[in-house]
Formats: structure tokens, C-alpha cells, sequence
């Protein structure tokens, strides 16, 4: 299919697509002002924006006739508790990972929305193969996160063939793979990984100790945080410090003038797809080498994937902000078990969740359009100001 051919079929894109790609885009514009102007009000906007969000809630508890300060008092006083630091963390740490794999899409434009079946994939895969294979521990390791990996990139493979074969938008065919993930995962689980001697509680056979990853703090929090990180710092540098990472995100920016430059963009969505996969299949890794040490359909946890994309959203995609939006959605997700207890709903931190990471994106959204278009004003008084003195007489 020819370039001017693929632009024509991206034009007449189904309109409920055409219109999710332009609400994602609408919600993260660039900005043109200097990258320590952008940073700094970004920075100043988010925090503004968390405090308003703050005060919605409060309004929102206060109607329902529970005592805001009372509520906000008890999550400080249960997030600040060591324990609770820890669960904050161990909480955090399948965002960053969930959050990084959609963030990659985002960079080259497309919209991994299937995160969800790929790492649940990867998780019955990564259990089935490791428990098959006897090796040193570290080694042991490695190889199961490796599969987790290829098992997660494989999935996402699929969207991206039909994305540079047929042009499927990626929106439609990951949404769909997530569905058929879930009837492959049970097909495969009932009939070939399942473990027959559990009568409750079924999964797949536990892995044995050389396929464990070590707590860092034992039975807090584990190894997969440094692992989490560490992915996090890959993506930096991968994608904002690395020649292809210019290549991805030109790609993103401005297709028709990245093919000008001889960018292959068919080849760079395969890549990025695969990349974004990759990165999701570690999702579940916290569970399958830590807490349950295998895969079972009601003890791998789900819902990551979705999570991942409001974390990514709150962080504008950018490694600092993702690490803080994960570490945000931990702290509050570990003190909704003591809010309960308190006779407070549980259900505030979601709220809360949810109108911070509106709050912020609008916020966000409004300031940099405003900044854009002070730049923008500024830029054009001096070249008023530079033309009138060149054109002034001697």
C-alpha cells in the first residue's frame, strides 16, 4: 500500500475511531515555549490542579455528610505508617510498568488500548514455560521475565500487522484482542497449564525457588520494583535520548515529514508495538515470581492495564511523571483499607483518583495552550519589532 494510499484510508478512519485519536491528542498538546518553561509550569499546574481536585472531593464527602478533614487526616496518618510506605510501593510498581508500555504507544501516536490481554497472556505464558525448565536462580529468572516478554510483545504483534497490512486502527483491533486473550488464556489454561491436583483455588503449577524473584524487603516488597524502575529508566533513554527515540517520536509528531526523512513509519509502529508489548508482558511478573509464584485465572490480578493508561495520562507521558502518578495511585490505594475501618467509604480514593487525574489534565491542557499562545505573541511582537528595524531609514 502506497503512502498517499495510507494517508487516504487514515482519512476515512471510522468516525468513533477518528474521534478517540483526536480526544487523546486534544488532551496532550505540546508545547512550544522553552523545555525549562514547559517543565516548571507543568510542574506548578499539576500541583494546582491536585489541590482543586483536593477541594472537589472534600465538597463531595461533605454532601454525603462525612467529615472531609477527618477523611484526609486518617490518609495521611495510615499513608505515613512504614508498613503502608511499602504497600505504596509494591502497589506502584505494576503501574510504572503498565504506564511505560502505554507511554511508549503515546510517543509514536498509537493508542495500545489491549495492555490488559497482553500481560495476562504473558503471565499464563511466562508461568506454563517456567515451570517446564530447571536452571541456576538468576538465570531462572531472567529467562521467565525474557518470556514474559516475547509473550507480551507476541500479542501485541498482532495489532500491528493489521495496523501496517490492512490498516486496523489500533484502537479497534487491541480492544478486540483483549477479549479474544481472555477466551485463548482459559482454552489454554483448562486443556494444557492447568494443575489438576488443586481442587480450589486452581492455577497453573508453582514455580519452583530458582524461578522466585527476592524480596527487598521480605514479604513488603519485591524485587519487580527495582525491575520496575529500571524499565522506567530504559524508556528515557531509549526513547528520549536515543536516535531511534527521535526516530519514534517524529514519527508520532509528523508522519507525512518523518517519511520525507526516510522513516520507515510501517516498520517503526511494528517496533513500537512490540516494545509496548514487551514492556506490558512484565505486568504481572510481581505476581507470578513473588506473591503467588504461578498463574491462576482468580489469582492474577487484573484491571492493570486500564490503570496504566490513566497513570500515563496523569504523567504526561514523561518518566518523572509517571513515577510520581504511580507512587500517587499506590499511596492512596493503600489507605482504603483503614478508611473502611474509619466508617469512611472506600470507594473516595477512586473518586479521588479520578477527579485528580481530570483536574490535571485540564488544568495541564489549559496551561500549556495558554503558554502556547503567549509564546506565540511573543514571537510575533519581535518579529513586528524586528522587521520595523530593519525596514526603518538610516
Amino acid at each position: 500500500m502506497s503512502d498517499a494510499q495510507n494517508d487516504q484510508n487514515e482519512a476515512g478512519t471510522i468516525p468513533a475511531i477518528s474521534s478517540t485519536t483526536r480526544l487523546f491528542k486534544s488532551i496532550t498538546t505540546r508545547s512550544r515555549a522553552g523545555g525549562m518553561t514547559t517543565g516548571l509550569f507543568t510542574v506548578a499546574s499539576s500541583l494546582a490542579a491536585v489541590v482543586i481536585a483536593l477541594a472537589i472531593c472534600a465538597v463531595l464527602l461533605a454532601i454525603t455528610g462525612k467529615d472531609p478533614w477527618a477523611a484526609y487526616s486518617k490518609i495521611i496518618e495510615t499513608g505515613t505508617d512504614s508498613d503502608k510506605l511499602l504497600e505504596m510501593l509494591k502497589r506502584a510498581t505494576p503501574l510504572l510498568l503498565s504506564a511505560t508500555a502505554v507511554a511508549v504507544g503515546f510517543k509514536m501516536n498509537l493508542f495500545n488500548i489491549g495492555i490488559e490481554g497482553q500481560y495476562l497472556f504473558a503471565a499464563l505464558m511466562a508461568s506454563a514455560i517456567g515451570t517446564q525448565v530447571s536452571l541456576p536462580a538468576p538465570i531462572h529468572v531472567l529467562f521467565i521475565l525474557l518470556v514474559a516478554m516475547v509473550a507480551g510483545a507476541a500479542w501485541a504483534s498482532i495489532a500491528a500487522i493489521l495496523k501496517v497490512s490492512r490498516n486496523v486502527h489500533e484502537v479497534i483491533s487491541t480492544i478486540m484482542l483483549n477479549f479474544i486473550a481472555l477466551s485463548v488464556i482459559q482454552w489454554l489454561f483448562e486443556n494444557w497449564f492447568r494443575d489438576n491436583s488443586l481442587e480450589v483455588n486452581i492455577k497453573t503449577k508453582q514455580l519452583p525457588a530458582s524461578g522466585r524473584m527476592p524480596d527487598i524487603v521480605d514479604g513488603k516488597l519485591g524485587g519487580m520494583f527495582i525491575v520496575a524502575l529500571f524499565v522506567v529508566f530504559l524508556y528515557w533513554v531509549v526513547v528520549f535520548k536515543s536516535r531511534f527515540g527521535f526516530r519514534l517520536r517524529a514519527s508520532g509528531l509528523n508522519p507525512g515529514a518523518a517519511r520525507t526523512a526516510g522513516i520507515d513509519a510501517k516498520r517503526m509502529i511494528v517496533i513500537t508495538m512490540l516494545l509496548s508489548g514487551g514492556v506490558a508482558g512484565l505486568i504481572a511478573m510481581q505476581s507470578v515470581l513473588g506473591e503467588i509464584g504461578s498463574y491462576g485465572p482468580n489469582a492474577t490480578p487484573t484491571g492493570f492495564g486500564f490503570a496504566g493508561i490513566t497513570v500515563a495520562l496523569l504523567g504526561r507521558h514523561h518518566p518523572l511523571g509517571i513515577i510520581t502518578a504511580a507512587m500517587l495511585f499506590g499511596f492512596l490505594d493503600s489507605t482504603s483499607a483503614q478508611l473502611q475501618l474509619s466508617e469512611i467509604p472506600s470507594s473516595i480514593v477512586k473518586v479521588m483518583q479520578a477527579v485528580i487525574v481530570l483536574t490535571v489534565v485540564i488544568v495541564n491542557e489549559a496551561t500549556i495552550r495558554w503558554l502556547n499562545k503567549r509564546t506565540s505573541e511573543r514571537t510575533a511582537e519581535r518579529l513586528v519589532a524586528s522587521g520595523a528595524t530593519v525596514g526603518a531609514p538610516a
